[in-house]
């Protein structure tokens, strides 16, 4: 049976025209999705949020809530010197006496004849007083308490400064820790990329029968090492900045957070005397135990005013078998066993003991200056002696080692000494440098300031 060609061709046309269909269709579906598409590309993608030092120091003289416990004593110091201002309240008391217990004609019709009122026998039988009372203290009291009140508040304050001084040196400590670790897993990330290229390559060389199987297995076990580094440096990382986060204040960063910081050598230069000085004058600890003297002080005065005797003054109204009655009297007691002297020189040797306590905090300033100034004289030598020289002198021999070994002149074995020798005097650069910065940090924590000269 011949088949038609005219209907074949109806048929091929028709397979044309649903191809070109298909594609038209497909074209316009990728014109119209495009804008779209490119309009997503446009949009970066939000990194995490990077912080700074001062900002993380910030973050957690706001939100670290050891700090913010510690900032309500203030406020209850301050609450103290309202209680501590008040005046004694008054006094106010009344009586009546020989009230009947029922009508007084039914008990005693002698007394009392059938007309008799109630009221005719409240008047002209009972008793009714009614008085005020008021203490006036003597000696300033009120003053030397509102005074004493002030004294703890004013050396509160101080404390609650030397806990954000405090707080300050921990976040600057966990964040150096922060950038160590961070440095740490950068170097352990070029040490695995570029180990891994010379693991793809001596595998290559192998398998040409251009290495030995046990210099490869050598290669291969050094690559184990260094991704294995790679693992503990990320873990690190991430402990360090958690640790960092909840200094600051768990909700105060995202998970996500980083720092900004840079992880590099910053050389001081300060007199150790021109230090100790600033910090004699910075110190919130010292200011907090030269306050303690003058509240010590305010508590002496107080008690001796305690030793004053105060004064009770009474008015008095009664009302007696129909007479009215106005009565005053003032009591004061006599002094003659109790006048507060036991108080009074316990304060006063209070005294003596917060101004040897103000020496040895000043003595623990000075000491605390000299000793971070020398820790970081110490660790500023050791970072120099890696810059000036042994940075260099282990890179040089790592390439001498690889080159020598390329070309046949040393070793597999020196040649991965050299690898590790390299990578271990750059992570000892690294701690050396965290180590500098962290006794820099306790400089700025022993003088009491930020800024150094």
């Amino acid at each position: 049976m011949k088949s038609n060609p005219r209907v074949f061709d109806d048929r091929r046309a028709n397979a044309w025209r649903r191809t070109i269909l298909f594609v038209l269709c497909v074209a316009l579906a990728f014109t119209a999705t495009a804008p779209v598409v490119r309009a997503q590309a446009a949009t970066p993608a939000p990194g995490p949020v990077k912080i700074t030092l001062d900002e993380a120091i910030q973050l957690a003289l706001k939100h670290n809530h050891a700090l913010l416990a510690a900032q309500t004593t203030i406020l209850q110091s301050q609450a103290l010197e309202v209680q501590a201002n008040l005046r004694p309240n008054p006094t106010f008391f009344t009586d009546w006496e020989y009230l009947p217990l029922g009508s007084p004609s039914s008990q005693n019709p002698r007394l009392y004849p059938p007309g008799y009122t109630l009221g005719q026998y409240l008047h002209d039988n009972t008793e009714a007083d009614m008085g005020l009372s008021y203490l006036f203290e003597r000696g300033k009291k009120r003053q030397h308490r509102l005074q004493a009140a002030e004294d703890v508040t004013a050396q509160t304050r101080s404390l609650v400064a030397d806990n954000e001084r405090t707080l300050t040196f921990n976040v600057a400590s966990q964040y150096i820790n922060v950038l160590l670790a961070e440095s740490a897993l950068d170097l352990a990330t070029k040490d695995v990329k570029s180990f891994q290229q010379t693991t793809d390559i001596s595998e290559i060389t192998y398998k040409a029968g251009g290495m030995s199987e046990d210099d490869f297995l050598k290669i291969e076990l050094q690559l184990l090492q260094y991704q294995t580094d790679y693992e503990q440096a990320v873990l690190a990382r991430d402990q360090a900045l958690d640790d960092l986060r909840n200094m600051l204040g768990y909700e105060s960063v995202p998970t996500d957070y980083d720092v900004a910081g840079p992880f590099d050598y910053q050389p001081l230069k300060a007199n150790l005397e021109d230090l100790q000085m600033k910090a004699i004058q910075n110190r919130p600890d010292l200011r907090a135990a030269q306050q303690a003297v003058t509240s010590a002080t305010s508590q002496w005065e107080l008690q001796k005013a305690i030793g004053k005797q105060d004064v009770t003054a009474t008015a008095n109204y009664s009302h007696v078998n129909g007479i009215n009655a106005a009565t005053w009297n003032i009591s004061v007691p006599l002094p003659i066993f109790d006048r507060n002297q036991g108080n009074i020189t316990q304060t006063r040797y209070a005294i003596t003991q917060a101004q040897e306590l103000e020496k040895g905090a000043s003595d623990q300033v000075l000491t605390d200056v000299h000793d971070a100034y020398v820790a970081l004289q110490e660790n500023d030598r050791i970072v120099v002696l890696y810059r000036s020289k042994y940075l260099d002198v282990a890179e040089k021999d790592r390439e001498i080692s690889q080159y020598a070994y390329q070309h046949g002149g040393a070793s597999l074995l020196d040649w991965l000494d050299a690898e590790r020798s390299y990578r271990a005097t750059q992570l000892a650069y690294r701690q050396a440098l965290a180590s500098y910065l962290t006794a820099l940090e306790q400089l700025r924590e022993a003088v009491g300031v930020r800024s150094l000269p």
